[in-house]
């Protein structure tokens, strides 16, 4: 059964680093929670590595500059792995052929154009990307739906159809369903790639809680001088991402309740209930080995 935490620095001194998602944990979409970004200070204070870990679809950069254009001070986090950065080097390999419909926001063009040093070498290695039409295309990357505050998955069933129909597989660079923008939920690409999937296609995923994304992070912790076999905690609110995610690869789990599923554990999002969140999880047949209701 989970263990419910009032503060990180209850269980804190067990590890040494943390792969901490964004959305909801961190920062709601427009901005951040002040408890949150203290109790990473304080983690990095005594020593601790943050690894923010996210599922979006944009290169490390781009998500650096969301984080400032917010005001997350830079002394709450070490590094940034996104879902996109795995995604890049995947699509630069040839995952899906070099000939590829996007699907995507405009914010998300830098997706093909931004890569982090370590990706840098390999865009170079390898035959350029080249967009094209659905009908010429070898597969399908997906970022996300063009317009995530006025459209739904139906809006690109026809699209879908015709790549299933040509047998196009897709890259989904964020596995989310749905994220809290501020006080609403929008759809991402893991949206997109569940109708894909439904009608007979195959999709590729590249975040939480798929491996490349946590392959690529302990890549990177080590860069920072972590050692091979670092103590780590994965902190998020979403039990199929960030809590399956991380008993996948055998990593303890805080599972922030005030998030994604804020409303399934009482009427205090501070407090979650215990009753509710064992049944709860008990239902998603996961166990995180800590919850708590906002990270603090």
């Amino acid at each position: 059964m989970t263990q419910i935490i009032a503060n990180l620095s209850q269980i804190s001194a067990r590890y040494d680093a943390l792969f901490c998602d964004l959305w909801g944990c961190l920062h709601n979409g427009v901005a951040p929670f002040p408890a949150a970004v203290t109790a990473l200070q304080a983690f990095r204070a005594k020593g601790g590595k943050v690894i923010l870990l996210t599922n979006a679809p944009r290169p490390k950069s781009s998500i650096v500059k969301q984080l400032d254009d917010m005001t997350v001070p830079r002394d709450a986090w070490d590094d940034v792995v996104t879902s996109g950065d795995a995604a890049q080097y995947a699509m630069l390999t040839g995952a899906v052929g070099h000939k590829v419909h996007f699907i995507g926001a405009p914010k998300d063009e830098v997706f093909f154009t931004d890569f982090a040093e370590d990706l840098q070498a390999i865009a170079a290695a390898n035959p350029p990307i080249t967009r094209v039409a659905t009908k010429d295309a070898e597969g399908l990357v997906v970022t996300g739906l063009v317009d995530d505050l006025t459209e739904t998955p139906e809006d690109y069933r026809a699209t879908l159809l015709l790549a299933k129909n040509l047998g196009l597989p897709m890259l989904c660079a964020n596995p989310d369903i749905i994220v809290h923008w501020g006080d609403k939920l929008l759809y991402c690409a893991g949206a997109l790639a569940k109708e894909y999937e439904s009608m007979g296609g195959t999709a590729l995923y590249f975040g939480k809680p798929h491996p490349p994304i946590y392959d690529l992070a302990r890549r990177r912790l080590q860069a920072l001088g972590g050692a091979e076999d670092a103590r780590i905690l994965c902190i998020g609110d979403g039990i199929h991402t960030d809590v399956q995610g991380a008993i996948g690869e055998s990593l303890d789990a805080l599972f922030v309740t005030g998030g994604i599923a804020h409303d399934s554990f009482g009427a205090d999002s501070n407090n979650p209930d215990k009753d509710l969140l064992e049944d709860w999880l008990e239902q998603a047949m996961l166990s995180p080995s800590y919850s708590i209701g906002h990270l603090r």
